[in-house]
C-alpha cells in the first residue's frame, strides 16, 4: 500500500536555505511562543508587564541624573528627559533582540532534542515579542514629547517619521543577525554567553544612546557612524524631536551591513543547527 506524507524531515543540503514557506507555515508556533515569552517573562511578579514601562523609565531617570546632570553632556538644545527616552527606547529593542536569540540554542536545547520545527521560529518570535515591548515604550515616548511640545520645546517631529518601520526591521534583523551568531558559537564556547550582556554594554556607549554625534570630534565621528546603530539612532531623533540630522549616507551603508551580518547568521545558524544537539 502506497503512504503519502503530509510531511517530510530531511537535512538542508545548502548553507543559505531559509524555507521562509516552512516557517510561514509555523506561524502558529510563534505566536504560542511569543504568548510564552510574556508569560514567563512577567509571571510571580508583583507589577506584571507594568516592567516594559518601568524599566526604560528608570533607566532614562538615571541616564538623565548622570548624563545630563552630572556629566553636563549636551544634547543639541533638546530636553535632556527625551532625548535620553528617545535613545534608549530605540536601545532597548535592539538589546533585547540581540540578548535573547543569542541564547536560542543553549535555553532551549530541551525542546529541540524532542521534536522538530524550523529552529528560525525561535529567533523570529523573539523579535516579534520585542517589537510589541517596543511599541508599548513608544507610546510612553511619544507621550512624553507631546508633553514637553505642549510646554514649549523646540521639538519639531517630521516627515521622517515614516521611516520608522524600516529603521525597526533593521533593528530587528541586525538584532537577530548578531544573535544567531552567538547563539551558534556559544554551542561549543560557553564563554561567549558571559561577554554578550558586557559586550551590548560597550556597544551601547560606542553608539550615541546618551550624546550626539554632534559632541563627537569629527576625525572619530565618521568611524562612529560605521556602527550600524549610530546612523539609526540618529534618524529616530530627528524624525521625533528634529535634533542633529539624517545620515543618509552612514543609513545606506549600515542596512548593507545588517544584510551581511544576516547573511553570515543564517549560514552559521545552519550549519551549527545539524550538529548542535551533540555539543550543547
Amino acid at each position: 500500500m502506497e503512504q503519502h506524507w503530509t510531511t517530510i524531515i530531511k537535512p538542508k543540503a545548502k548553507l543559505l536555505d531559509l524555507n521562509l514557506k516552512e516557517v510561514w507555515h509555523y506561524r502558529d508556533l510563534i505566536i504560542m511562543f511569543v504568548k510564552r515569552d510574556f508569560a514567563t517573562l512577567y509571571k510571580q511578579t508583583i507589577l506584571g508587564p507594568l516592567w516594559i514601562i518601568l524599566n526604560p523609565l528608570m533607566t532614562t531617570v538615571i541616564y538623565n541624573i548622570v548624563f545630563g546632570g552630572i556629566a553636563s553632556i549636551p544634547t543639541d538644545g533638546m530636553p535632556s528627559f527625551i532625548f535620553y527616552m528617545a535613545g534608549n527606547t530605540v536601545w532597548t529593542y535592539f538589546a533585547a533582540c540581540l540578548n535573547k536569540t543569542s541564547t536560542t540554542f543553549t535555553a532551549n536545547s530541551a525542546i529541540f532534542g524532542k521534536v522538530y520545527f524550523p529552529r528560525l521560529v525561535m529567533p523570529i518570535s523573539t523579535i516579534i515579542s520585542g517589537i510589541i515591548n517596543f511599541f508599548i515604550q513608544f507610546v510612553m515616548f511619544l507621550g512624553f514629547m507631546f508633553f514637553f511640545m505642549i510646554r514649549g520645546s523646540a521639538i519639531q517631529p517630521n516627515l521622517w517619521i515614516l521611516l520608522t518601520p524600516v529603521l525597526l526591521i533593521q533593528i530587528g534583523i541586525l538584532g537577530m543577525g548578531f544573535g544567531i551568531i552567538i547563539s551558534s558559537l556559544t554551542t561549543k564556547y560557553r564563554d561567549l554567553t558571559v561577554l554578550v550582556t558586557f559586550g551590548v554594554q560597550l556597544w551601547m556607549y560606542a553608539s550615541p544612546v546618551v550624546y550626539p554625534i554632534s559632541q563627537i570630534p569629527s576625525k572619530w565621528a565618521g568611524l562612529l557612524m560605521l556602527n550600524p546603530m549610530a546612523p539609526i539612532l540618529e534618524t529616530f531623533r530627528y524624525a521625533y524631536l528634529g535634533s542633529g540630522k539624517v545620515p543618509v549616507f552612514y543609513l545606506c551603508i549600515g542596512m548593507i551591513l545588517t544584510l551581511i551580518v544576516l547573511f553570515i547568521g543564517i549560514v552559521i545558524f545552519n550549519r551549527v543547527e545539524k550538529t548542535f544537539m551533540d555539543t550543547v
